[in-house]
C-alpha cells in the first residue's frame, strides 16, 4: 500500500509547520506497509486532538522484518507489524536490552485474487492453495488444470507480496505449515499496485495481498473464496472477524519499546491508538477487533506488561483466544 501510505504520510507531516516540526516532541514509528495506513490515520487524529498538540508522529515503512530490525536496535519507539514478532527477533531485542509491549490493533484478511475474466476458480480449498504456492510446486505446478482437471488449460501467472513483508511471512506460515517455504517462481512486489496491475492484466493470473487493498480494487479483481473443510467462505470484514475465513485471517500489531513509554508523548499516542478502538482501522479499510481485546490491551500497556502472547499463535486463531 505504498502509494496510499506515501500520500497519507505527507498529510501527517503537513500538519506541522517547519518551526513546529523542529520543536515538537517526537514519536518514531516504522515497519509494516500493511499497518502503516492505520498508524497514519491514528496519527492524524491524535495530532488534531488536545493530547497530541505539539507532538510529531513520523510513520515510515521498511516492512515488518525491516521494522523489527530497527526496533530491536533501539532506533524506533513503535514497530508496525502484520505478523507476531519471531523468537529470533525477540532474541535480538533481548541482546540489545529492548523490552516491548505487544498490542493488537486490527484484523486483516489475506486475500487471493484472480482476473475478472476468471470464472472457474471461484473457490479453492486450503490444500489447493498449498498445492499451488508451496515450495514443491516450483516449476511443477504451472497450469490451472493441474490444480483441478476441470480448470482450463491455461498457464499459471503468479503475483504476490515481496519477501520482506509481513504479508509474505503470514502466507508462508499458512502455505508451508510453518516448516516449508513458498515457491520462488512468482512476481513479488512490496507495492500492492504492482500485484493489482499484474493480475488485472492477465486472464490466467493468481495473486495475494491484504483484504483492504482488494476492497479498494474489487472493480478490477475477483476474490477467491476459501474452503477450509467447512465450505467456501468469501473474505469479508464479517468472516474475518468471526473466524470463519480461516486460516487466512490475521491480526495486525504495534510493538512499543518499554523505555519509550516513560516519555509522555509516546504514552499519550499509544493510549489514543488503543482507545480509538479500531475506528481509524475501519476508516482505511481494515477490520476492528472485538471491544474486549482493546479493553484488555489498555491495562497491559499501562502496566507495561512485556513480551509476546501471540508469537506462537496458529494462523486463523480467533484473537480473543490468545488473551484467554
Amino acid at each position: 500500500m505504498k502509494t496510499l501510505t506515501t500520500v497519507c504520510l505527507a498529510a501527517v507531516l503537513s500538519l506541522l509547520s517547519p518551526a513546529a516540526w523542529a520543536q515538537a516532541k517526537k514519536v518514531v514509528v516504522d515497519g509494516s506497509s500493511t499497518v502503516a495506513p492505520i498508524s497514519i490515520a491514528v496519527a492524524e487524529g491524535f495530532q488534531k486532538s488536545p493530547a497530541g498538540q505539539g507532538i510529531q508522529v513520523s510513520v515510515a515503512i521498511s516492512g515488518t522484518g525491516g521494522g523489527f530490525k530497527k526496533f530491536c536496535a533501539g532506533e524506533t519507539d513503535i514497530s508496525d507489524a502484520s505478523r507476531p514478532i519471531r523468537d529470533s527477533e525477540i532474541e535480538v531485542c533481548k541482546k540489545n536490552g529492548i523490552n516491548f509491549v505487544e498490542i493488537p490493533v486490527a484484523y486483516d484478511g489475506l486475500t487471493l485474487v484472480t482476473n475478472k475474466a476468471n470464472d472457474w476458480a471461484k473457490c479453492l480449498t486450503v490444500d489447493q492453495v498449498k498445492k499451488v504456492w508451496g515450495e514443491d510446486a516450483e516449476g511443477v505446478i504451472t497450469n490451472w488444470n493441474q490444480i483441478d482437471p476441470k480448470f482450463p488449460n491455461l498457464p499459471l501467472t503468479l503475483f504476490g507480496a515481496g519477501t520482506d513483508s509481513g504479508t509474505f511471512d503470514y502466507f508462508k506460515e499458512v502455505v508451508g505449515d510453518g516448516k516449508k517455504d513458498v515457491r520462488a517462481d512468482y512476481t513479488p512486489s512490496e507495492d500492492d499496485n504492482v500485484i493489482v496491475t499484474g493480475v488485472a492484466g492477465s486472464r490466467s493470473a493468481l495473486g495475494f495481498f491484504g483484504l483492504a487493498y482488494y476492497e479498494e480494487n474489487m472493480d478490477k479483481l475477483n476474490a477467491v473464496a476459501i474452503d477450509n473443510g467447512s465450505g467456501c467462505v468469501v473474505p469479508s470484514p464479517e468472516t474475518v472477524q468471526n473466524g470463519t475465513y480461516a486460516p487466512f485471517s490475521r491480526p495486525l500489531f504495534i510493538y512499543v519499546r518499554s523505555t519509550s513509554i516513560a516519555r509522555p508523548e509516546v504514552k499519550a499516542f499509544v493510549e489514543y491508538y488503543i482507545q480509538d478502538k479500531g475506528a481509524a482501522a475501519r476508516k482505511v479499510g481494515y477490520i476492528g477487533l472485538p471491544e474486549s481485546v482493546y479493553a484488555a490491551a489498555l491495562p497491559r500497556f499501562r502496566n507495561i506488561v512485556t513480551g509476546s502472547v501471540f508469537k506462537d499463535i496458529k494462523p486463523g486463531t480467533p484473537i480473543g483466544e490468545a488473551f484467554k
